[in-house]
């Protein structure tokens, strides 16, 4: 992996080169079975039946409740990620410290424990209105992650400027910030898409129909039948449009700065009379994705009357949850670094294209990568059938997006000169690895590696279906006891996630703390 710190020449490519191509190839190709699967059979059924199936009103009407629920989410986690993120990181509101952890925080609560916790308080709570509610609370966090981040990093000396030649806040802020902040906002809104498309567990419970729901309904009932699959093939569609969108939209400008010296800290705005709205829009926010979740699981810890503490039972599935997590985390964070690395240094059409592979198959319900798999081991791989081998990559397949949005972040923002200067002093390709790359993007690919943590201890379809014989995870002990209606026999577990997911929800907010507390 020398090639990670070649610098940008005319040069023929070098070894190095060739064997990151390589390596990137290998995670794309595993990256796209699931969609390899889904293609192979909606090709196998033929045109005929797909038509059939596809062409229908039912079919109609999961497209309206799903496009309109993904269009409406990335707008308000927009809104809510990069309105929280200029108030914590740019003004002086009172409290930035806790309004930042409080607005990572939900990171920690999985979509589906919010719906559980919603819906045990309010059992009349269900459809579009309820959906929106729900997703957005839950996923407005991986906007206002990266936003933050970028801002916190920005040299003011744009902003003055632009200040000086007469412009107001708003016009800098739209024609200043904001194209900063585009890479950062369309890819954490890439990642809600994403979500949006393969959520099941939150909006089943909801009662909202969608593709992933009733693709579901479809496999339990016929497992792999072409129904599903053909449901499934529009979901790629779906997942197809959302990445050009977000590659068209992004651009191909460099933020990295190349100015002499280092960059000055930003002067906070005062708010003055809007100092009691801003604490109110971030104290609402907070109440809404945090406070409502923890005193539900309180409120059934407490008068529950399912409520139960096998001890031996949580401990169990708490340590197969960590260790399945980590494992995970640091696997999936491993396969996305040399991709990220080379779509962001090399660029062309063949780092777009397997860049942009790793993301397809997560848009692809859980339950459809995992009989992907269970398929593929049968007919070629059986030794590795219910295996945790086979549990790991189907994390990987769903999860890659998460490290990769965190570490092209990263790496986006290392200037190349840095490494260029660290070879003109005589600086080898491993230390200027170790010695200039990763100190300087370490950030970047911790807050991935936690984001991917996070899903995976809240992951649930494809571990139902592919964990080894034995093998319980937090979330699926959930989902047994609240499926039937045992709400305090479920909160323990929904408790142990919460918990077991705050350490990595804290480390994202790490680089925050540092400076708001200024």
């Amino acid at each position: 992996m020398s090639d990670l710190v070649r610098t940008c020449s005319t040069h023929r490519p070098s070894t190095g080169l060739w064997v990151l191509r390589g390596a990137c190839l290998v995670v794309a190709v595993l990256a796209v079975l699931p969609l390899l699967y889904v293609a192979w059979y909606t090709v196998d059924a033929g045109w005929t039946q797909v038509s059939h199936l596809v062409f229908r009103a039912r079919v109609g009407e999961l497209a309206w409740n799903t496009l309109r629920l993904t269009l409406a989410a990335i707008a308000t986690c927009a809104l809510l990620g990069v309105g929280a993120a200029w108030l914590i990181e740019r003004t002086a509101l009172r409290g930035r410290r806790a309004w930042h952890v409080l607005m990572v925080a939900p990171l920690a609560i999985p979509a589906f424990v919010n719906s559980f916790a919603w819906i045990s308080l309010a059992p009349a709570l269900h459809g579009f209105g309820a959906a929106l509610l729900i997703v957005t609370t839950s996923y407005f966090p991986l906007v206002y992650l990266p936003v933050s981040a970028t801002l916190r990093g920005l040299d003011p000396g744009l902003e003055e400027v632009s200040r000086s030649l007469g412009f107001g806040a708003a016009r800098t802020f739209a024609r200043v910030v904001l194209p900063q902040l585009r890479p950062a906002l369309l890819g954490g809104c890439l990642l809600v898409g994403l979500h949006l498309l393969a959520e099941f567990g939150a909006l089943q419970m909801l009662q909202f129909p969608t593709f992933t729901t009733a693709i579901y309904d479809q496999y339990r009932s016929s497992f792999a039948g072409p129904a599903a699959n053909s449901l499934a093939s529009v979901l790629v569609v779906a997942c197809l449009f959302l990445l050009l969108a977000e590659l068209r939209l992004r651009g191909h400008g460099r933020l990295a700065r190349i100015g002499h010296g280092t960059a000055r800290a930003s002067v906070r705005v005062p708010l003055g009379g809007w100092s009691a709205p801003s604490l109110s829009f971030v104290a609402v926010v907070a109440a809404l994705a945090v406070g409502v979740p923890v005193v539900s699981l309180f409120h059934w810890l407490w008068v529950g009357t399912s409520t139960a503490f096998p001890m031996g039972i949580l401990a169990a599935t708490l340590g197969q949850s960590f260790a399945l997590g980590l494992a995970a985390a640091v696997l999936t964070t491993a396969l996305a670094l040399p991709v990220a690395w080379f779509s962001v240094r090399h660029g062309g059409r063949f780092a777009v294209l397997l860049e942009r592979s790793t993301y397809v198959s997560s848009a692809l319900p859980g339950i459809v990568v995992a009989l992907a798999l269970v398929t593929l081991t049968i007919r070629f791989a059986q030794p590795l059938y219910q295996t945790t081998a086979v549990l790991l990559a189907a994390y990987v397949i769903l999860f890659m997006p998460r490290a990769m949005v965190s570490c092209q972040a990263a790496i986006r923002q290392v200037p190349p000169v840095l490494d260029e200067v660290a070879g003109s002093l005589g600086a080898g390709p491993v230390s200027r690895v170790t010695r200039v790359i990763l100190p300087l993007i370490a950030p970047g690919v911790g807050a991935g590696a936690a984001l991917v943590f996070l899903a995976v201890i809240t992951e649930l379809t494809s571990t139902l279906l592919l964990a080894p014989i034995g093998t319980e995870t937090l979330a699926t002990k959930f989902w047994s006891y609240s499926s039937s209606l045992s709400y305090g026999a479920a909160a323990p577990y929904a408790c142990l996630m919460v918990l077991l997911s705050l350490p990595a929800t804290y480390l994202l907010t790490r680089p925050a703390r540092e400076q708001t507390s200024r």
